[in-house]
């Protein structure tokens, strides 16, 4: 289970990650992580009734917590992480979630190793 002080739960905290953050989608999940430094890594679902009725809804959201819950113990601090479930999700069982959250996590923390361009850097304004 994941911690309730690993928990986003504030909207400023969903949307600065989403905004400021890299980036990564698998079939089920798009995940955004961007690096708070000195702060406890915190970790927020994103489930819309496009998923489903609200016990399809839960069901994900309880499923991606616990694939997030080892996160927490590797990365204790530096980390907001963002998921959004995706429609196909519905479907999906604990071990495709866990794969997909996984490799999407392992992707994004690459990005945010490699010191990525933010979104929108690389384009000319003229």
């Amino acid at each position: 289970m994941l911690p309730l002080q690993h928990r986003m739960r504030t909207g400023v905290q969903f949307s600065q990650t989403i905004r400021s953050g890299v980036r990564s989608g698998r079939r089920n999940i798009v995940l955004s992580a961007a690096k708070q430094n000195g702060e406890t890594t915190r970790i927020g679902f994103i489930v819309s009734k496009a998923v489903g009725n609200a016990v399809v809804r839960n069901r994900v959201k309880r499923r991606l917590r616990e694939a997030a819950s080892d996160t927490v113990k590797t990365h204790p601090h530096g980390y907001y992480i963002a998921v959004r479930a995706l429609p196909a999700s519905k479907n999906a069982t604990y071990q495709q979630l866990h794969h997909d959250y996984t490799q999407a996590l392992t992707a994004a923390l690459m990005k945010l190793a490699g010191e990525q361009k933010p979104r929108g850097a690389g384009q000319n304004h003229e």
